[in-house]
């Protein structure tokens, strides 16, 4: 796996080649500014090192406090005495505090912002003195823009001996390089200076000058390393990739569900049109029958109509012929045709002569429509004759003789035979006078 730089000027990987198989090394950096952006710890950090982070601008200090829990972060400056100074900030511009005066003098010159803050400051030997204690320093940074030689003022190299030192050594923003009013308190205190990079210089402890071989040659690809933003690039673009990928295939899975969706209202509005016309072709036939029963329905109402006008006509005449004076005398008439009706019946006609030929009150009332409409006389004489067919009844006790063309009568029907003569007789008598 790649070496992860976070650094500036690529100080990690240079610190990391010579410095790398030490394991829970320690370090001391002086202006650490921020935890990971321009960070020459952060990769250190990261591989399980510790040590002392000293940024005195309160809001670089609370990101250490946040994601270096395992460093002792101090919101101070370091200096050549304990006590507190002035600080100068640009806050336009990352990395440019400094408590020296004419730096900030230059910024103000160039037209950026400075802002004065009065912070704590103390010796690096008492920081040393407090937290240090017996831990092996293995690499101490300083870059204060400009205020290097006060720091290592502060520094009792004799006690505390950092196996490398890598110290800013340029002007502010500047190529221009500064570090010639401090290298005498460095090298004079048995460290030797072993590289250059452009920004800073690299110093070995005496006791440790195996290192200095791997301060030969600037970062290069045999160090196998990438910056953090390259990193995070990278990490972007395959995310990103992925997610196009996922995307691409999303994509394709949803214009394959919508090619099916498609289809399926393809065939669902085919369905629908095919009901629709189904729908219409019903609505026609319903029509069609609607109006032939509403024809139908208009010719019963007429009808009815015309059965209603009947009915009460035929009613009328009914109810006037019932009150007519005719209907009420022939009544008997009726009556006398049910008889004969009644006699043509075989074997109801021998029971029907005898009943009525033996009731007195129904001769009287017969005989004389018998002889008012003569027709239907000789009908009830025709009648009889065809009865004379039946056997003869016995005569009664102290009867009168029957003449012997009667003989084959019933007495009842001969009796019938007398009372109609007797009536024609007088019948006739009345009209000769």
């Amino acid at each position: 796996m790649s070496f992860i730089s976070y650094s500036q000027n690529a100080e990690d990987v240079l610190l990391w080649r010579a410095l790398g198989q030490v394991e829970n090394g320690f370090y001391i950096d002086v202006g650490a500014n921020d935890p990971e952006e321009h960070s020459v710890t952060k990769a250190f950090y990261d591989a399980g090192w510790r040590g002392i982070s000293i940024e005195p601008l309160p809001s670089f200090h609370q990101a250490f406090l946040e994601q270096r829990p395992r460093d002792v972060n101090l919101a101070i400056a370091a200096g050549s005495a304990n006590g507190e100074l002035t600080l100068y900030d640009t806050p336009q511009v990352r990395g440019w505090a400094s408590p020296d005066q004419a730096v900030a003098e230059l910024h103000r010159s160039e037209g950026h912002q400075v802002v004065e803050l009065s912070v704590p400051v103390r010796t690096l030997a008492s920081v040393c003195e407090e937290y240090v204690q017996g831990q092996q320093i293995h690499f101490l940074k300083i870059d204060v823009e400009g205020f290097e030689g006060e720091v290592l003022k502060g520094m009792d190299f004799a006690r505390w001996r950092p196996w490398v030192l890598v110290i800013e050594a340029t002007l502010p923003n500047s190529r221009e390089t500064n570090h010639a009013s401090w290298e005498h308190m460095v090298t004079s205190q048995r460290y030797r200076f072993v590289w250059f990079d452009g920004l800073n210089r690299y110093y070995v402890a005496e006791e440790h000058s195996e290192l200095a071989r791997h301060f030969g040659i600037q970062p290069n690809v045999f160090d196998d390393y990438i910056s953090h933003h390259l990193d995070k690039s990278w990490a972007a673009a395959k995310r990103l990739s992925t997610a196009l990928k996922a995307s691409e295939q999303e994509a394709r899975d949803n214009t394959e569900r919508a090619a099916r969706s498609i289809e399926q209202a393809h065939q669902t509005a085919m369905l629908a049109q095919q009901a629709l016309q189904q729908a219409e072709q019903q609505k026609r036939d319903a029509d069609t029958q609607i109006l032939a029963l509403q024809d139908a329905l208009a010719a019963s109402q007429l009808s009815g109509h015309h059965l209603t006008v009947w009915a009460q006509d035929m009613e009328a005449r009914l109810t006037a012929t019932y009150a007519s004076t005719s209907w009420k005398i022939t009544t008997p008439l009726r009556a006398a045709g049910r008889v004969v009706r009644a006699l043509r019946r075989p074997g109801l006609a021998r029971r029907v002569v005898t009943r009525v030929t033996r009731n007195e009150r129904m001769r009287r009332l017969l005989i004389p429509v018998l002889l008012r409409y003569p027709a239907l006389g000789q009908k009830v004489s025709s009648s009889l004759a065809a009865i004379k067919q039946a056997a003869p009844e016995p005569a009664a006790p102290g009867a009168a003789a029957v003449p012997e063309e009667l003989k084959g009568l019933p007495v009842s029907v001969r009796a019938v035979l007398g009372d109609l003569q007797r009536a024609r007789g007088q019948a006739g008598n009345r009209a000769g006078q």
